[in-house]
């Protein structure tokens, strides 16, 4: 053979069959071997075999209907959807972050959330700034109610820790050069 001819012998290739090849019986052919080098392939993966249309026997017993309970081919509702988009994709920290950062009056309440803000949410640690000590100390101390209060409205386990810090004292650092030492003190003398 010179890799030029087909490997199965048609009609037309036998000796003594003047009856000459159509394109239609060679499009046939390739069909049926393509048909059944595909059911090899579902025999070796362990599927089953498809199934031609019609209206035999096998036909039916196929095709499985959902019927009237809940199965996991009936369409979902796409709150549920997405939650299982978000886990498959990775990004519930972020959406979390945001949601703790965009609704946070409303997680908090208003009076707590006029005297801290959210900095940071990382590995469930949600770090506060407090605009004094008294409401670092104040947050610090309502730290379970505020995780059950955010836990309740995001989901649980969103936060697991909230740690509470004071407001920053006053950098003497200008620019992106420093110079050790002491710092500035008093030179009046």
């Amino acid at each position: 053979m010179t890799g030029m001819e087909p490997d199965d012998p048609t009609p037309a290739d036998t000796p003594g069959n003047d009856t000459p090849v159509r394109g239609s019986d060679l499009a046939r052919q390739a069909l049926e071997q393509a048909r059944e080098r595909n059911a090899a392939r579902r025999r070796e993966a362990g599927r089953t075999p498809l199934v031609r249309r019609g209206g035999g026997p096998a036909a039916r017993r196929r095709r499985r209907w959902s019927g009237p309970g809940p199965d996991s081919r009936d369409p979902q509702p796409l709150g549920a959807t997405l939650r299982t988009w978000v886990d498959r994709a990775g990004v519930g920290a972020d959406l979390t972050r945001a949601q703790i950062f965009g609704r946070w009056p409303q997680l908090v309440g208003p009076e707590v959330a006029d005297h801290c803000a959210p900095v940071s949410l990382t590995d469930g640690e949600l770090l506060v700034q407090a605009e004094s000590t008294a409401w670092a100390t104040q947050i610090r101390m309502l730290a379970p109610q505020l995780l059950v209060r955010i836990n309740g409205e995001l989901g649980a386990n969103s936060v697991r820790r909230i740690r509470a810090r004071g407001p920053a004292a006053p950098s003497w650092r200008f620019g992106t050069r420093h110079v050790p030492g002491r710092g500035p003190r008093d030179t009046y003398g």
